[in-house]
């Protein structure tokens, strides 16, 4: 999901991306392609991010390498640093943030695309540009807010799914958050009612149990993803980011008028 939401973010500006998803596919593809630069995830299962760098330093000792991390790894950072490691990125950074990285190191000049919706000329978000969370626990709805606020989305939030389904009449969300067991109307009979008024946005589905037939009913009916309670937070923004992005460039594809940076 990572090597998706990276191939759709630095294609859409402009650069030619290949993700592989193991140590030695890298040094393949690295020692065919000569790339400008690396994105090399520190901790990997058959060969760690280390072994790789000192092999990519054996075939360019000058190569750009941006490591990747997603916890407190200082061995293996130090090491890092003394094979000449361009950059360090946390795993979880904004995109903004990442962009901003990568157009220094390749020495362009920073003008990433924004990970917050976008907003009309008030600086208010465009209609459609929220995220409606669907949980009949107040405190669930209360973490999501202050998370999802806090990274710049505009959210909305429905206790049950006879809320949830009156607020996307009044205005479809871009992405439904919906928890799959609430009184009145489980998370499948809502995305049911949701597909009858011909919802185009994407819905996430939230269950404490992974193997619920319900839960592989959501699935089937098109929810883009289902996140386990407690909430991995670092993976729903992940989620969202990738819907967020992919239905951006959709639409700028459909309009016949994409954007550039």
């Amino acid at each position: 999901m990572f090597c998706d939401l990276l191939r759709a973010v630095l294609g859409h500006h402009g650069h030619e991306v290949i993700t592989v998803m193991s140590g030695a596919d890298a040094l393949e593809q690295f020692k065919r392609h000569r790339p400008h630069m690396t994105l090399l995830d520190l901790i990997m299962p058959d060969m760690n991010g280390i072994e790789v760098l000192k092999q990519i330093r054996a075939v360019d000792p000058k190569a750009s390498v941006i490591v990747l991390t997603g916890a407190r790894t200082d061995e293996l950072e130090d090491q890092a640093r003394e094979l000449g490691v361009t950059d360090f990125l946390r795993k979880g950074l904004s995109l903004k943030s990442l962009m901003g990285t990568l157009d220094r190191v390749l020495g362009q000049s920073s003008q990433s695309a924004p990970t917050t919706p976008a907003k009309g000329p008030s600086g208010e978000p465009l209609p459609g540009d929220s995220i409606l969370v669907v949980d009949d626990e107040p405190g669930i709805r209360d973490l999501l807010w202050q998370f999802l606020t806090g990274r710049g989305y505009r959210v909305r939030t429905a206790q049950d799914g006879v809320e949830a389904v009156a607020q996307v009449q009044q205005e479809p969300p871009r992405i439904v958050i919906l928890d799959l067991f609430m009184p009145r109307m489980n998370g499948v009979e809502v995305l049911r009612e949701l597909q009858r008024l011909n919802y185009m946005g994407a819905v996430i589905a939230l269950s404490a149990n992974k193997d619920t037939p319900l839960l592989k009913e959501m699935v089937k009916l098109g929810a883009v993803d289902s996140i386990g309670k407690p909430i991995d937070l670092k993976r729903l923004a992940l989620v969202i980011q990738v819907v967020w992005i992919m239905n951006r460039m959709e639409q700028e594809s459909a309009s016949g008028n994409p954007s550039r940076q």
